[in-house]
Order: structure tokens, then sequence, then C-alpha cells
């Protein structure tokens, strides 16, 4: 059993650093060899700014900003940290689409559909060429097409 004081200090080191992402994302091995190898033209640099700004926007640490592969979903991010649908949020997707529009000057709603990748966001935010190998998540390769209610 943890003391108060064990407690406390752990919630002012979440406080300082972010949360832990879900399971089962916060628990995996380092994911930058599948970033690397899905884009083995984007620098270091780009692949871990990119991932800066997603982990920002969900408010996850900025340690755990390789723990996410090119074919994890964002939708399927989004759920585990909220299953229940009922469960209000704190706007994770909007902050997303926000920054990226802002840092990317990429329209997010022409870029969304259910089963959006990080992977599929990384190449439209900096134009990357298709990826060489093929991801678990199917939904990798598929051509975006946004909703009927981001569509114009």
């Amino acid at each position: 059993m943890k003391t108060a004081l064990e407690r406390f200090l752990a919630w002012f080191r979440e406080l300082r650093s972010g949360a832990q992402p879900p399971a089962p994302y916060g628990t995996r091995s380092c994911q930058g060899a599948a970033w690397r190898t899905a884009f083995p033209d984007a620098s270091k640099q780009d692949l871990r700014n990119f991932l800066e700004v997603f982990v920002n926007a969900f408010a996850f640490r900025s340690s755990s900003r390789l723990n996410f592969a090119p074919g994890d979903s964002l939708l399927a991010i989004y759920r585990a940290l909220y299953p229940s649908r009922w469960t209000p949020d704190a706007l994770e997707l909007e902050t997303l689409a926000k920054q990226v529009e802002r840092r990317y000057q990429v329209r997010f709603a022409d870029l969304w559909h259910e089963s959006l990748s990080l992977g599929e966001l990384f190449t439209a935010t900096h134009r990357m060429p298709a990826v060489r190998t093929v991801m678990p998540n199917r939904a990798f390769q598929r051509t975006p097409s946004a909703p009927a209610e981001f569509r114009r």
C-alpha cells in the first residue's frame, strides 16, 4: 500500500511530465525502428518533432513519443484513453487538429477518416513518398476520405 507521500509524489511527477499513455501503448518498447523503416528519407528530428506535436496534444509525457508506431490509429489511441463514450474528454483530437494546421499548414479535416494513422498524418504533414513497408494496420495504406461533416 502506498503512503500518502508516495501518492502525492507520483501525482506531482505526472503533473509535471504528463500522463503515461494507456495500455498497450505505454508498455511498448521503442518504435523508432518502425518509424525509420516506414520513412527512411525523413530525418530523426522531423520524426521527433511530429511525435512531440502528437504527445503534446494528448498531454502524454514527452518521453513516451516513441511508444507510438506509424500504423497506430488516432481513434484507437483516443478510444484506449477514453473507453466509454460517456466519459468527457479533454479535446485531444481537436487540439491535435489545431496544432497540425498551425505547424504544418495542412487542413486536418481534409485528412480525417476514422482509421487515420500516425503514419498517414506524418506523410501528409511532410509530403513524404509512400511508405516502403507493409504496416500491420491496413488503414495506414488507404487513401484518406473525410466524413461528410468535414467536407466542404
